[in-house]
């Protein structure tokens, strides 16, 4: 095998995928991971820590994305306009990776360890939009509140997205949560 191989980490990540909706998440090797992608072991952690940054090796940019993206709202704009701006940002990049999600998601939901995993990497997003909601002198809780409705939105309507193409692309469906949310809490 060659030193330099085009596109590798790509290459790494579908094939640990295949492999582990074929074999499971447990059963797969980082061996077997890089040789179905045609490549070393040493390739495969030159990209990733280990086979569970396949799965979570994206959120830390997922994360810099959301706080940018509210960070950068006019002063203005209310905390849950600024969190919205910030969901429909990820929206239109996960878009572009909806195969990968909606493997991702199967491979999660499979396994307890991984689908914890998933909720620590929502919370740690709720937290870091709370920041940033801070910094723009969002006080609490509504920093907090805001933050958190965000995510479940997001959950929401992510959910949606991976079970039913026909349901539209994310950010339109971020964008119908959204609305349902505005719904639900002005009839209280």
């Amino acid at each position: 095998m060659s030193r330099w191989e085009p596109n590798a980490r790509s290459r790494l990540a579908q094939a640990a995928l295949q492999l582990f909706i074929e074999r499971g998440f447990d059963q797969t090797t980082v061996a077997e991971i890089a040789g179905r992608a045609g490549l070393t072991e040493r390739t495969f952690f030159r990209y990733f820590a280990d086979k569970r940054e396949v799965l979570f090796g994206g959120s830390a940019d997922l994360q810099e994305l959301l706080v940018r993206t509210v960070a950068d709202q006019p002063a203005t704009v209310a905390p849950l306009e600024a969190i919205a701006a910030a969901l429909l940002a990820a929206g239109a990049l996960l878009e572009e990776r909806r195969d990968f999600a909606r493997q991702r998601q199967v491979v999660i939901a499979a396994h307890d360890e991984l689908r914890e995993r998933e909720l620590i990497k929502l919370a740690a997003l709720a937290a870091a939009l709370a920041k940033a909601l801070r910094r723009r002198s969002i006080s609490e809780p509504a920093a907090s509140l805001a933050a958190e409705a965000g995510i479940a939105v997001f959950k929401v309507a992510f959910e949606r997205w991976i079970l039913d193409s026909n349901q539209g692309d994310l950010p339109q469906l971020i964008r119908e949560s959204l609305t349902d949310l505005k719904v639900m809490t002005t009839g209280m």
